[in-house]
């Protein structure tokens, strides 16, 4: 094969593993605006309603580090392409859902499938560009994706269920998972970790076990943060995780070595991808409510009230591409978040009376702009000098902090937001007084991801341009 034509089919398969990133996050919010008409279809309950959401997040967080060594030693593409025609059957079988129950575990499905499909599709980015400028720039194309998707998802669930049915923001996964199939096939290239390749299976039941407790622990915290319940899960799952630990420094093939996060400056990508998550994935879940319930938007209304954040962050990309090889990732990912932090504050000041032009949408286009110095850099950090036998874990390990950070933060903020909704009285107040608590919390939150950059992502400027292009690092550790 001619090299113009080897390249050619490089960004090819770029095309199709965004495609994949943007299916994979935007499946995370596509039915936010879907849920109320879901609801009275099928007659969820309050909590069943969150679950829809959180069994997706939940299954795709816990189940990512398996995935990711899944892809590693079974072979990155055919992990992808098992992942994307599990995920398009979990998607038929929720957009089919007769009752709530299906459209749960419909759901989780979808997030298991997902745990193969995201790791495999990174690890295939990964070594497609292993370094260079084209790097920087595949890596921006899909950073971008990553801080869009979740956005679009809200915009698309609003088309889909103002103009066809709230099943479709299930139903139209298949025409990804088609095109993803057949892009797939045709441009991606097998690979594998080499050598002895064994699986961790007592570091994979005590990481799943360990991550689905915690998780849930948080979700029981709406009812009170002292049950005993509540209590016990957090417990559990601080204890399985810490035996994980202890798990992978015995093992001689871990499910996570741990060379992968003992870096400080891929352990804080890692903090600041958990934290982002919480705000994207948790934060405009309420955000959402507000447009629907307070504003009294249709769900076609709601989901293009969303359009400047993806608007934003799709304008501020190609400039944070060509600052991050000029200044490193430190400076955008201290800034960045701060960015976002000054969204969610002016978002916390939403009032039952107010207007969308004056009190959301300046805290939207802030909230994109801030993201985009957030992902466009981050992913690329978080996987610089990674060794191609961790390709799989440690992409694994940048997707789970999303998902989990997207997962735990939905559950505290719906705590905070229970917490703080007054009993009586006008019933919008109420809700507007709860999701000003959520923003306030999601602001201290990105304010503690900007101390993480900070404080780990030292070492020389140098040493951070050479992780932000993927260029060989000579010590990392």
């Amino acid at each position: 094969m001619s090299a113009a034509l080897r390249t050619h089919n490089r960004w090819l398969a770029l095309v199709v593993l965004a495609l994949t990133q943007l299916v994979v996050v935007l499946d995370g919010t596509i039915v936010n605006i879907a849920l109320p008409e879901a609801q009275l279809e099928l007659g969820l309950t309050d909590g069943e309603r969150g679950w829809v959401v959180t069994a997706y997040a939940l299954a795709f967080g816990a189940l990512l580090l398996l995935g990711g060594r899944i892809a590693d030693y079974w072979g990155r593409k055919r992990a992808y392409m098992l992942g994307m025609i599990g995920f398009g059957l979990a998607s038929v079988w929720g957009g089919l859902a007769q009752n709530g129950f299906e459209l749960i575990l419909a759901r989780g499905l979808q997030g298991a499938f997902a745990a193969l499909l995201a790791p495999a599709a990174l690890a295939l980015l990964t070594v497609t560009f292993p370094s260079g400028r084209e790097r920087n720039t595949a890596f921006a194309v899909f950073g971008a994706i990553a801080g869009a998707g979740a956005a679009v998802g809200m915009v698309l669930g609003g088309v889909l269920t103002e103009f066809a049915d709230w099943r479709w923001c299930l139903l139209v996964n298949v025409f990804f998972v088609i095109v993803g199939v057949i892009g797939g096939a045709l441009f991606l290239d097998e690979s594998r970790a080499e050598g002895d390749n064994r699986y961790d299976v007592l570091g994979a039941v005590t990481v799943t076990l360990g991550l689905g407790s915690l998780v849930y622990g948080f979700s029981l915290a709406e009812g009170g943060w002292g049950q005993p319940t509540t209590i016990g899960f957090l417990a559990l799952g601080a204890g399985l995780l810490v035996l994980f630990v202890y798990v992978e420094m015995k093992v001689a093939q871990p499910l996570l070595p741990l060379r992968i996060v003992a870096d400080r400056i891929r352990a804080g990508a890692f903090l600041i991808q958990l934290l982002a998550g919480s705000v994207m994935i948790g934060a405009l879940l309420y955000l959402t409510f507000h447009l629907q319930i307070v504003l009294g938007l249709s769900p076609l209304a709601a989901g293009l009230a969303s359009l400047p954040l993806p608007f934003a962050i799709t304008l501020v990309a190609p400039i944070v591409t060509k600052l991050l090889p000029k200044v490193g990732p430190r400076p955008l990912l201290i800034g960045g978040p701060l960015v976002v932090a000054a969204s969610m504050l002016f978002l916390s000041g939403i009032t039952a009376d107010g207007t969308y032009v004056a009190q959301v949408l300046p805290g939207l286009i802030l909230l994109g702009i801030g993201m985009g110095f957030v992902f466009v850099p981050l992913q690329n950090v978080a996987l610089a000098g990674v060794a191609p036998h961790d390709a799989g874990a440690a992409s694994a390990t940048a997707n789970s902090a999303m998902q989990i950070g997207g997962s735990i933060g939905l559950s505290v903020f719906t705590a905070i937001y229970v917490a703080a909704v007054p009993s009586g009285g006008n019933p919008l107040v109420g809700f507007t007084t709860g999701y000003s608590a959520t923003f306030v919390a999601a602001a201290v939150g990105m304010v503690i991801a900007s101390i993480v950059a900070a404080t780990l992502l030292r070492g020389g400027r140098a040493r951070l341009r050479l992780q932000a292009t993927g260029a060989p690092i000579p010590h990392l550790g």
